[in-house]
């Protein structure tokens, strides 16, 4: 599970633009992109080194994702503590962007310091798969992306326009998939930091023989909890 310093950084070529709006693959290098955002250019390649939390927005001004930035905005420093970077995008232009971060200032009184990336004509939503109809409508795109310091894509989300995002589940998955790294290991249901962790399950006669006969923290020979930890 854990990927050795010593490899190179991968990323993906980007996808033909206007072809077919299928999903990326998990542990594969992220369809590269690059675009205006409300920090200037950007692009995948920036984040290598960090990991990267990129949420998409069907549009500008709206409810549900107003909510949304405004959550990741009051997280910002957790994420920052884990190496982690934050990346929104949405449909509109960049122009749109900076009315809606002062829209947000002034209503909410929160500053949206995370840049806001333009794809106006869709082409990023399509390489990642966000657009789900035939029309390409571009209230499909909403999706949310883990892509590790290698820029591996590791975790997505897809949710609907009427309800919002756990700001605070994509920060317990970013530590689940950090610390499973760190540890050869796997996380259970509703992990949180300081709990114990479950090796990864024996892939042979031997091993499992050999968890079977462990005491600590064996439940059964497929499923054995160290702490976290443990190295």
């Amino acid at each position: 599970m854990s990927r050795m310093s010593t490899e190179q950084p991968v990323v993906a070529e980007a996808h033909t633009a206007g072809g077919p709006a299928t999903l990326p693959r998990l542990d594969e290098p992220a369809p590269a992109f690059e675009g205006l955002s409300t920090h200037g250019p950007v692009k995948l390649s920036d984040y290598l080194g960090r990991w990267l939390v990129f949420s998409a927005h069907p549009a500008d001004f709206t409810p549900v994702c107003a909510s949304e930035l405004v959550a990741f905005a009051r997280r910002a420093s957790e994420f920052t503590a884990l190496n982690c970077a934050l990346l929104a995008l949405s449909v509109d232009s960049v122009y749109s962007h900076l009315a809606w971060r002062e829209s947000i200032r002034q209503k909410f009184g929160v500053v949206i310091e995370y840049p806001i990336l333009e794809d106006v004509t869709m082409d990023i939503a399509r390489r990642y798969g966000m657009v789900q109809t035939k029309a390409g409508h571009s209230s499909t795109v909403r999706a949310l992306f883990v892509i590790d310091d290698r820029g591996v894509l590791r975790a997505m989300m897809l949710y609907p326009n009427t309800t919002g995002r756990s700001v605070e589940e994509v920060l317990r998955l970013v530590q689940a998939l950090q610390v499973g790294d760190r540890l050869h290991a796997v996380t259970p249901e509703g992990w949180k930091p300081g709990q114990h962790v479950i090796d990864v399950p024996p892939d042979t006669v031997a091993a499992a023989e050999i968890s079977h006969d462990a005491s600590y923290g064996c439940v059964d020979w497929y499923y054995w909890t160290k702490p976290a930890a443990e190295a």
